[in-house]
C-alpha cells in the first residue's frame, strides 16, 4: 500500500524522487526501494514522508474503506516501528473537514520516542501500563484509563515506565492544518 500511495502522492504534486529525498531527509535510493515495494520502513520514515509530502500518514498507508462496515484484524495491519513505539493504523476518518487517524499503540520500555513536532493534536488513552509523556514543557504520567491530549506542533516525547504500555493514539488534524514539509523530521 505504501509503495503505490507514495508514488501517487508524489506524482500528484509533480515532485521528483530527488526533491522528495531533499524534503524528507531520506536517501533517494531508499525512496526508490519503497516505491517499488521493497524495504521495511520505520515509523520515523513514514512520518517524515508524510510531512515532506504534506499529507496525513493515513494517505500513505490506507486505502479508503469499501463500505460503511469496517472490520480490522490486528494481525492484518503492518506495524510501524520507532525507537520505542509500535503503531498499527486502524482507521482514517474524515469528519466535517477534519481528519482523524486511529492507532493501536504499544510503547516498549527502555527507550524514549522523541518527536520534533507535527501539525494537529495527539489524543492518548492508556489501556495498560504506565506512560510518561513530555509535551508543552510539562511531564505527565498516565496510568490505565487515563487520557491526555495536546497540540503536537512542538517537540514532545513518550516513554513506557516499568514495562510495556498498550494505548490508543488518535491524531486529529483540523481543517486548516495539514502536515507540512519539515526538513530533518525524525518522528511525528
Amino acid at each position: 500500500m505504501l509503495a503505490s500511495n507514495l508514488r501517487l502522492r508524489r506524482d500528484e504534486q509533480g515532485i521528483s524522487l530527488s526533491e522528495l529525498a531533499r524534503r524528507s531527509g531520506i536517501a533517494k535510493g531508499t525512496l526508490s526501494q519503497l516505491e517499488s515495494g521493497a524495504g521495511n520502513p520505520t515509523l520515523e520514515t513514514v512520518f517524515s514522508l508524510s510531512n515532506a509530502l504534506g499529507v496525513p500518514v493515513s494517505s500513505l498507508l490506507n486505502e479508503p474503506p469499501a463500505s460503511e462496515l469496517v472490520h480490522v484484524r490486528s494481525a492484518d495491519v503492518e506495524v510501524l516501528a520507532g525507537d520505542a513505539v509500535d503503531l498499527r493504523m486502524l482507521r482514517r476518518l474524515e469528519q466535517s473537514g477534519s481528519l482523524l487517524e486511529l492507532y493501536d499503540q504499544q510503547i516498549r520500555p527502555g527507550a524514549v520516542q522523541h518527536s520534533a513536532g507535527h501539525p494537529g493534536t495527539e489524543h492518548h488513552v492508556v489501556l495498560a501500563g504506565r506512560l510518561r509523556i513530555g509535551a508543552l514543557g510539562q511531564q505527565f504520567e498516565l496510568n490505565a484509563g487515563d487520557y491526555l491530549a495536546f497540540r503536537a506542533n512542538g517537540a514532545h516525547e513518550i516513554e513506557a515506565l516499568g514495562g510495556l504500555v498498550r494505548s490508543v493514539l488518535l491524531l486529529e488534524y483540523p481543517p486548516d492544518v495539514q502536515p507540512a514539509p519539515i526538513d530533518g523530521l525524525h518522528l511525528s
